[in-house]
């Protein structure tokens, strides 16, 4: 049994790749909410996601620890890559809920354009019960349906969706993966770690 932890930050994704937006938003996140620590969950078989091949999710959970491993306040987990069938949020926090206590506060770390699809996801209602949300947004992204979801879920829900604007969001992993196969740099916008091992895997030459 792991010792329990007061207050945890769960930041989840495909991370194909993970870039300095995903890293500069989860210290942003755990200095902002006192936070003990941030596991990064690289998705398994995310449902949302069928549409595109996704990386191998051994090779995105690598990638992942290459890139959080300096920072002594984040951790990487495998429980969705371990998992069979698709992998749903509410599964996760369940998992994780069961490792450190019932009492642990979560801070599911999540992008602004997720929350407007929030309602859509596997039990919902039970999911915004069980954590705070807290979405990323970069400077000026705000905007007019968010606030109005935010609110709604406020209203009808009592939950509260805390907020953080973060400059460095405007890095995208599509345009990482987009700028490789077009054989453009990729450098300053993810750990030089990754970088290396993208190039050296020959990941993303395949559009």
């Amino acid at each position: 049994m792991t010792n329990k932890l007061q207050r945890i930050g769960i930041m989840g994704g495909t991370f194909d790749p993970i870039h300095f937006g995903h890293l500069v938003t989860a210290e942003a996140v755990r200095d902002q909410f006192n936070l003990d620590k941030v596991i990064f969950v690289p998705s398994g078989n995310p449902p949302h996601k069928v549409k595109r091949n996704i990386t191998d999710k051994k090779i995105r959970y690598l990638m992942t620890i290459l890139a959080t491993v300096t920072n002594p306040y984040f951790e990487v987990s495998a429980i969705e890559i371990d998992r069979e069938g698709y992998t749903y949020t509410i599964d996760t926090l369940k998992e994780f809920k069961n490792i450190y206590g019932e009492e642990t506060q979560i801070f599911f770390i999540t992008g602004a354009d997720a929350i407007l699809e929030i309602l859509t996801w596997k039990n919902a209602e039970e999911l915004l019960k069980m954590c705070n949300f807290v979405a990323a947004t970069r400077p000026g992204y705000a905007g007019d349906s968010i606030s109005e979801k935010i609110e709604y879920i406020r209203r009808i829900y009592d939950k509260e969706i805390f907020q953080v604007t973060v400059p460095s969001l405007a890095i995208s992993s599509t345009d990482i993966r987009n700028r490789v196969f077009e054989g453009r740099p990729i450098k300053y916008l993810l750990p030089e770690s990754v970088e290396r091992y993208i190039e050296k895997a020959g990941l993303y030459k395949r559009g």
